[in-house]
């Protein structure tokens, strides 16, 4: 971790210096500041000096002892304050509130009070998935500098403010409320949108089975009385001796559902790879393509609470697209939380049709539940596997190369059962594009026999 670079004449307490450091419990925030005003450390420091002079003359019966004390309260007498801030008031601004990972993100904290010049001294604390960079302490504002780590929601702050006099020898604190900021994930790359065997009755830009108005041909048929002679088919008229006209295929829109499995978040040991984070990204790079052909899209996770956002059309452009990763920034904090009834998805956020990719570590066996739930509705899951490594084992270890092959051997039967069941199984490889594992599909359609 790079060091935070402080400008000179900026002062970082030692909360500050905590966070910087590691040593400060992410996300605790800390007890409120006492109100009112209280000595500051000049001060108490000049006191325990002259009550030390003092107690050293009483105890050792010398005059001049008593002298060294004359000093700091001289020195605390010239520096007590003229003109004390008795009303301070802050105010917090974050630019940008929603950023992606990697960027910056800068805290800017304005303070307000009738005093004279005063010295600010902060106390920072900042959630787990932000990162501390630069700290700019000026005479009345105080500017932080952040790099944001991961997705999701994080906090920033609360921020405690120790304004001080001039003198530095009083001093009053303000606490200003934490900030938040909304993280997206990079979406995954991806362009394939597979489709299932049946379409709703929306116009959009997928070939149906049936016919219709689009553009793409299916065969020809006899001409009746009152249709356009435009689409006359003139081999095959010249050949049966009658009129024929072009039959060409309906274009409709899909109804997909992104199902994000957030019972568990399972780390790579070799790699340090987050299955959640790339199940997050997969499932938002997908979501990407099927809005880019107008298809509705919706999304859903399931884990410590389920969350789900009902499809829509992506005709509003990226707006779409971040409300619906918006709508899953929440899932590692859920994670933390158990409740009944986690494998029922809600009807409103399945449409007839509609087809459902459940992206998964399967790792956690009630997914499993979801997915038969899925199949009792007549929906028509797709399970997208995401990459979640082998347990570590050491050279030599019996017991733990048995616990691995028993481990891969549930896997393996777990991946079969939902094969025989009519689940497509897709494994994803992080880092690639997820075209590669939707290839498969791409040999005919969801739920059907190929073409």
């Amino acid at each position: 971790m790079t060091a935070p670079r402080i400008p000179d004449g900026g002062r970082p307490s030692a909360a500050v210096l905590r966070a910087l450091e590691g040593r400060t419990a992410p996300g605790q925030a800390p007890p409120p500041p006492p109100p009112g005003p209280r000595p500051g450390e000049r001060t108490l420091r000049l006191l325990t000096v002259a009550a030390v002079a003092l107690a050293a003359a009483l105890l050792t019966g010398r005059a001049w002892s008593a002298a060294l004390a004359a000093g700091p309260l001289v020195l605390l007498a010239l520096s007590l304050p003229r003109a004390y801030p008795r009303r301070v008031e802050a105010t917090a601004d974050v630019t940008p509130r929603r950023c992606f990972e990697g960027d910056t993100v800068t805290l800017r904290i304005d303070v307000a009070h009738d005093g004279g010049e005063v010295r600010l001294d902060p106390g920072v604390t900042l959630g787990p998935g932000v990162r501390l960079d630069e700290v700019s302490v000026g005479p009345s504002s105080l500017t932080l500098r952040l790099t944001a780590l991961e997705w999701g929601r994080w906090s920033l702050g609360p921020v405690d403010l120790d304004v001080y006099d001039a003198g530095g020898t009083a001093r009053r604190s303000v606490r200003v409320a934490a900030a938040e900021v909304a993280v997206f994930p990079y979406a995954g790359q991806s362009r394939f949108t597979p489709v299932p065997v049946r379409l709703p009755q929306r116009l959009g830009e997928h070939t149906a089975a049936q016919y219709g108005e689009g553009v793409e041909l299916l065969g020809v048929r006899q001409w009746e009385p009152g249709e356009r002679q435009r689409r006359i088919h003139w081999p095959s008229t010249t050949r049966r001796g009658t009129v024929q006209l072009h039959r060409f295929a309906a274009e409709r829109a899909a109804d997909t559902v992104m199902l994000i499995d957030a019972f568990g978040d399972v780390v790579d040991p070799a790699t340090g790879l987050s299955s959640l984070d790339e199940t997050v990204r997969a499932a938002a790079g997908l979501a990407r393509a099927y809005l880019r052909t107008h298809d509705r899209v919706g999304v859903v996770s399931v884990g410590g609470a389920t969350r789900w956002l009902e499809p829509r059309s992506g005709n509003q452009g990226d707006a779409a697209f971040y409300r619906i990763v918006e709508s899953v920034l929440d899932v590692r904090k859920d994670r933390g939380l158990d409740s009944p009834g986690l494998h029922r998805v809600p009807a409103p956020a399945l449409p007839e049709g509609a087809l459902v990719y459940v992206f998964t570590p399967l790792s956690d066996a009630r997914i499993l539940k979801v997915l038969r739930d899925l199949q009792a509705r007549a929906r028509r899951p797709v399970v997208v596997e995401i990459p979640s490594g082998d347990p570590e084992v050491e050279p030599g270890d019996v017991a733990a190369e048995l616990g691995l092959r028993l481990w891969h051997a549930d896997r393996a039967a777990m991946r079969f059962a939902l094969r025989d069941s009519g689940v497509p199984v897709l494994r994803h490889t992080a880092g690639q594009p997820l075209d590669l594992a939707l290839a498969p599909l791409l040999s005919g359609r969801v739920g059907g026999r190929p073409r």
